[in-house]
């Protein structure tokens, strides 16, 4: 399928290494990617759902102990533990290749080596950059034929150019403790080995779109992010893009597929997902800010989505998707997963494989981070614009975290550094669900870090040298927005969901300049009378509002005191941030 050197010679080299019984290449064909649904499903490692209610639709269990990320064996293996950073776990890169070539050393024997190019990003756009992963799993191929555009036009595009990102999956003994995810940024190399779960075996997904993509960015003066891409219309038919980022637990899937207040809707106001997850942010030739989408699918959590929450994912889910440990209701051969309804089956089989009767049993049905793997396509409100080898203009980039007092509904900052400086501090507050204490503040700078690929102080300069090159007038706006600000009486205080869209609205008319605003200690606060308030006027009201876009500085001077420790962390900050924290410290004086 290629007659690239660099390609060639790598995968003859770990072919000696791993051993496969057969090497098949993955060209994209339908007929193709059919012949190996069949053959997994065989082999039971999938089973083939209803075709009538869910065509082209498959469930998949992972080992027990293999069920999610697993941040503390996931590494930066770079040249020093410095270029690493310390929010990240750092490994010498030649003791690294020796372990993890020692472990997965013959491990293809007695199996087929799956070799799957592909390409993050539309084929062939300048945005776009090309992967080569090695499995031995059928899943991972199915998965990946999902998430990414997979098969011979990506070899063609690639032609005999070394830039590509090399990947090597070896599900081995799926041992936890020989699990390891290595990222080489040096090298654009990802190995994982003894894991068969998706986060860390779709190596296009967070392994390179962001980590090893991150680095590549700051080299080569581009940004990947952990953003949503959505695409606001209004009434005047116009579409404007937003890119924002949100820790685990805050909403960002529902925001990237929201629906409009049924008020809203009826004038004409849309919203369009370009991603759920991933961004990756290139400066245009007319000196904007555009951005793809690179993935090409949704990987996301099952539990809890349904026609309420979010239903343009579970619409997305229909058809052409893989569900992984979910309940499998036998009666139909459909799947079920906590949130989904109220009629949990009574004839099914639950995650790990085992007779489950939904109604008596007070074990869950699917595993907390269970997951469906389904086409963006699929998407109901998908963007016009989502295969666009140019990508999207953005006129806004937007921070959240879960605050209960502290952040207002929405506040922007005052320039590019201050941005950079609001995203830098990104946090939540623990919920009940998380392990540990309640309202621990935990930072997560730019919903980046278990995601950077490199240090993460030099990843904020990288961010302040992409403002500088900038012209102000055409650079996205910075906000945060907080959806989770509560009530004395422990009560949250907005009602969210597809209301966000009112406050996404005051964005978009504050970068046009259509609306003035308050400047408080910690940036520009909407005036109470910007924010449309109309059909939920029983739920918020006037005062509620002021309340809500209200800012204590008194709780401002422990939150400084919290930024002072984490970024105590860093060897170097940014001269721009150590001065953004300055101004802070002043203003709250």
């Amino acid at each position: 399928m290629t007659s690239n050197k660099s390609v060639l010679s790598w995968i003859q080299e770990k072919v000696e290494l791993v051993k496969p019984d057969n090497i098949v290449w993955i060209d994209g064909s339908e007929e193709q990617l059919e012949q190996l649904r069949a053959e997994a499903c065989a082999t039971g490692e999938m089973i083939k759902l209803n075709e009538e209610l869910l065509p082209g639709c498959y469930l998949h269990r992972t080992a027990v102990n293999d069920v999610a990320r697993v941040e503390g064996r996931t590494f930066i293996c770079a040249p020093t533990k410095e270029e690493a950073g310390p929010t990240n776990n750092w490994m010498d890169p030649a003791e690294a290749y020796e372990m993890l070539y020692a472990i997965a050393k013959d491990s293809y024997k007695g199996r087929t080596m799956y070799v799957i190019p592909y390409s993050m990003g539309p084929v062939g756009s300048k945005f776009s950059k090309v992967g080569i992963e090695l499995t031995d799993s059928i899943y991972v191929v199915l998965n990946m034929a999902i998430m990414t555009r997979v098969g011979k036009a990506v070899l063609e595009a690639l032609g005999d150019s070394n830039d590509w990102v090399r990947g090597l999956h070896c599900k081995c003994d799926i041992d936890e403790e020989k699990r390891y995810i290595c990222q080489f940024p040096q090298d654009n190399t990802i190995i994982s080995v003894n894991s068969g779960y998706g986060g860390n075996v779709l190596l296009g997904k967070k392994c390179f779109a962001l980590r090893i993509a991150s680095y590549q960015g700051k080299n080569e003066g581009w940004q990947a992010e952990h953003m949503l891409i959505l695409g606001l219309q209004k009434p005047d038919g116009k579409i404007r893009y937003i890119c924002a980022a949100f820790p685990s637990a805050c909403g960002k899937t529902n925001l990237a597929m929201l629906i409009p207040p049924e008020g809203y809707y009826k004038n004409g106001y849309r919203v369009w997902c370009v991603g759920d997850d991933i961004s990756w942010i290139r400066k245009g030739e007319d000196g904007r800010l555009y951005a793809i989408n690179p993935e090409n699918g949704f990987f996301g959590v099952a539990p809890g989505t349904n026609e309420k929450s979010n239903p343009n994912a579970l619409a997305s889910t229909k058809q052409g998707t893989i569900f992984t440990n979910v309940a499998h209701n036998l009666d139909n051969n459909t799947v079920w997963w906590e949130g989904l309804d109220k009629n949990p089956p009574t004839n099914a089989v639950e995650w790990k494989g085992n007779p489950w009767n939904g109604q008596e049993s007070t074990e869950k049905g699917a595993h907390p981070n269970s997951r469906f793997t389904a086409p963006a396509k699929n998407c109901p409100c998908i963007s016009s614009e989502f295969e666009n080898p140019q990508g999207v203009p953005v006129s806004a980039i937007v921070f959240g975290g879960r605050r209960a007092k502290l952040a207002p509904l929405v506040y922007q900052s005052r320039d590019w550094n201050h941005g950079v400086f609001v995203g830098s501090i990104m946090a939540s507050e623990t919920t009940a669900a998380a392990a540990g204490a309640v309202g621990v503040v935990r930072r997560d700078p730019m919903a980046m870090l278990p995601f950077c690929g490199y240090n993460m102080a030099d990843y904020w300069q990288h961010w302040i040298d992409i403002g500088a090159g900038l012209d102000p007038e055409k650079a996205p706006k910075i906000f945060n927005v907080n959806w989770f600000r509560k009530d004395d009486e422990g009560n949250f205080m907005w009602p969210g969901f597809g209301d966000n869209l009112r406050v996404l609205d005051w964005i978009i008319d504050r970068c046009e300049g259509k609306v003035d605003a308050d400047e408080t200690a910690i940036g520009f606060v909407p005036k109470a009378e910007d924010i449309n308030l109309e059909g939920i006027e029983d739920e918020v009201s006037a005062e509620q509002l002021k309340e809500l876009l209200s800012v204590d500085v008194s709780l401002w001077g422990d939150e400084v005191a919290g930024i002072e420790e984490f970024y105590g962390k860093f060897d170097k900050i940014p001269d721009a941030l150590a001065a953004e924290l300055n101004t802070l410290k002043n203003n709250i004086k």
